[in-house]
This record gives C-alpha cells, sequence and structure tokens, in this order.
C-alpha cells in the first residue's frame, strides 16, 4: 500500500494571526510568522494526507525535520503548505515540504513521520509522568 502514495501531496492554509508570530511565542523578537509554527504547518500537511491511508488505531508521529525558513511574513498574510510523499517504506514516510505566502517560498525541507500504534503511544507519554 505505501509505495502506492509516493508522489501523492497535501496542502494546508493558514492565516497568520497574532499568536502565531515570533514575538508573541518567544520564538524571536520580530512580529512575523514563527518558524515553529511554520514548521507545524508543514507537519500538519503531511500528516493529513497520510492519514486517510492508515488503519483504525494507527497515526504518524514526527520524527524528524530538516527545514529551512527563507523569508518574513506578516500578520495577517495567508499562508499555504505543501507535503508530497518522497518515501513510504514499512512504517516511515519521507515528505518534502514547502510553504508559500502571497509573496512566494517562505520555508523548503523534508519531514520524517513514523506510524505508531495511538493507545500505546499516548500509554507510553502517560507513564513517563509517573
Amino acid at each position: 500500500m505505501s509505495e502506492n502514495l509516493i508522489g501523492k501531496k497535501g496542502v494546508q492554509e493558514w492565516t497568520v494571526t497574532k499568536e502565531l508570530l515570533a514575538s508573541s511565542m518567544k520564538s524571536g523578537t520580530v512580529n512575523v510568522f514563527a518558524t515553529p509554527y511554520m514548521i507545524a504547518l508543514m507537519e500538519y500537511a503531511a500528516m493529513t494526507l497520510v492519514q486517510p491511508f492508515l488503519p483504525e488505531g494507527i497515526t504518524t508521529v514526527g520524527t524528524a525535520v530538516n527545514i529551512r525558513h527563507l523569508g518574513p511574513t506578516p500578520e495577517g498574510a495567508r499562508v499555504r503548505a505543501e507535503a508530497e510523499i518522497l518515501e513510504a517504506e514499512d512504517r516511515r514516510f519521507l515528505f518534502r515540504v514547502a510553504v508559500w505566502d502571497e509573496e512566494g517560498l517562505v520555508g523548503e525541507g523534508t519531514h520524517e513521520r513514523c506510524t505508531v500504534k495511538k493507545a500505546r503511544f499516548e500509554e507510553k507519554a502517560a507513564a513517563r509522568k509517573k
């Protein structure tokens, strides 16, 4: 099944709100789209692309990102992330990811996700609180 997914693309869009600015999340002092939120949008595009193809109870988690943030995006602008599946084998998916605003390319790179059993993964996380 996973080899048939290579080349598939998914898209997600957000509007840059005050909460998504580097100055608001404290990842910087400038009033522009924060790099951590840009990466989150890329991950969201990748996750929502692959999730419909997974069995019940299985999801993916991010395991690696290699991203370059190329340009500033102001509050109020629309940003669009695209994820494309480059590799899909066993439990691992590799995506090419990119984000654009109205002026052009804002960020690009690769993102890796692996499948997990959702309930088991959440149990393991809860056990870390004890």
